[in-house]
């Protein structure tokens, strides 16, 4: 089922989400399963839960949207365990669409995280997989790619927002 995805202004998308306790449940493979149509039904390489309203430690990453099974990937409860080099990219988001700015992040990670059923797992990524990885860490966290951004370039896209809004045009 494709979810609603909440945007920018939105609090639970700047709230620290809770951690994941309960493993290998229909609740939990359902939710799964709803957030990788929702991701595909919007183009989008990376969902973290609570970009569905829901305050869950919990993304879904595909870096080749859709084309190859074998790069899906699952986080639950992650966390980044290294970080290595730099790179400076476009990113956007699905909660702020329409917007895209250049974010500097580290150009390789390893990330230490659970899988559905429970079971301690590691991903190695570099360049867009690592890129992808820290956004949706990121958003596990409250954090938006905004909050890389200078303040001026900040600023000014939340007044388009804002502006958005009032026309009604941002819900």
């Amino acid at each position: 089922m494709v979810r609603n995805i909440v945007k920018y202004g939105d609090v639970v998308l700047e709230t620290s989400a809770e951690p994941i306790t309960e493993f290998d449940t229909p609740e939990l493979h359902g939710l799964i399963a709803d957030m990788w149509e929702t991701m595909y039904a919007a183009k989008g390489v990376g969902l973290a839960a609570p970009q569905i309203g829901l305050s869950k430690r919990l993304s879904v990453i595909d870096t080749s949207v859709g084309e190859r099974e074998e790069d899906k990937i699952v986080i639950i409860n992650p966390e980044i365990v290294l970080k290595e080099g730099s790179q400076t990219g476009e990113e956007g988001c699905l909660s702020i669409p329409g917007f895209r700015e250049p974010v500097t992040r580290a150009h390789k990670v390893r990330v230490r995280a659970q899988n559905e059923k429970g079971e301690t797992v590691e991903y190695d990524g570099e360049e867009l997989l690592a890129r992808a990885l820290q956004h949706e860490i990121d958003h596990l966290n409250g954090i938006l790619f905004v909050s890389h951004l200078s303040t001026l370039k900040r600023d000014m896209i939340r007044r388009k927002i804002r502006k958005l809004q009032k026309a009604g045009e941002w819900k």
